[in-house]
């Protein structure tokens, strides 16, 4: 028997095995050995077949107990401890003037291992910084270096929808967001209204993409030629969800029908879509990093 396990300040998921005679519940604080060390974690669900499909591949970890007023009590004390690393390491930072961001650090629950989490425009040789920090900490020192999802992962609180941000709660891996989906989905293209606490698109426009895409797929495209019971006209205006279109007639009318009115659907000529013709819904856009 196993449980998916959270641990860690990036909220990793793990799959986690307990020692002989610990049982476990969804929502107990457990302290695990994984690959990293000893933690803190938090039992999610029971390890099914889907489930362990789903993880990242991580080595399996052991939950060693369940968390006890000596261990909460433990981990509290880490923040204090994690402050000081903190300004320990901005300063030597500036002493070797590196060019680089610290953005947080985590010092695991068995205090083992310190991670330090930083941004970078280019590669950094930290070589000398991680000897300075190992000295002053005496620690193991890991340098990891996160983008600028990854820094609203670890830094950012609530979103435009006033909820916690998607990337702090549920989201392990950061899907590739394009402005193809905010087109599709008729949202505004203004950028202070689709960009999230990091700056890049939000996480959320691919939520719904595949449904959009899916009911796209019953409609005409914006551009064709179509056949109602008023007449012959060109579509140019979709309303995915709602299975409308605006189509344009021969006469100059512009009127707004139900997909299901259409009887016919004429075939593209091959030399193309004429100049005059609409861009089809969600044109391509530069796809952000994930």
């Amino acid at each position: 028997m196993g449980y998916v396990v959270r641990y860690g300040r990036m909220r990793i998921l793990g799959a986690c095995h307990p020692s002989a005679g610990v049982e476990c519940a969804r929502g107990d604080r457990v302290v695990i050995r994984g690959d990293r060390g000893v933690e803190m974690g938090e039992v999610l669900c029971p390890l099914s077949e889907k489930a362990a499909e789903a993880l990242d591949g991580r080595e399996p970890g052991e939950i060693l107990r369940v968390a006890d007023a000596v261990d909460l009590q433990h981990e509290r004390g880490l923040p204090p401890l994690e402050k000081l690393a903190f300004a320990t390491c901005e300063e030597l930072i500036g002493r070797r003037r590196l060019q680089m961001n610290l953005v947080d650090v985590e010092i695991l629950f068995g205090r083992e291992r310190i991670i330090f989490y930083y941004l970078a425009e280019k590669r950094v040789d930290f070589r000398e910084l991680v000897r300075d920090l190992a000295r002053a900490l005496r620690a193991r020192i890991e340098m990891r270096q996160i983008g600028v999802r990854d820094e609203a992962k670890l830094l950012a609180d609530y979103g435009d929808c006033g909820k916690p941000v998607c990337c702090n709660t549920h989201l392990t891996r950061m899907p590739p967001v394009s402005m193809k989906m905010a087109k599709l989905q008729k949202t505004t293209l203004d950028p202070s209204k689709v960009t999230g606490r990091c700056g890049r698109l939000k996480c959320c426009l691919r939520y719904e993409h595949d449904g959009y895409v899916e009911a796209g797929r019953e409609l005409p495209p914006n551009g064709a030629r179509v056949a109602t019971a008023q007449g012959r006209g060109r579509v140019t205006g979709r309303d995915v969800l709602a299975g409308k279109l605006v189509v344009e007639y021969e006469d100059g009318r512009r009127i707004i029908i139900a997909a299901a009115d259409v009887v016919a659907v004429e075939p593209r000529s091959p030399r193309g879509p004429r100049r005059s013709d609409p861009e089809p819904d969600g044109d391509p856009g530069a796809e952000e990093p994930a």
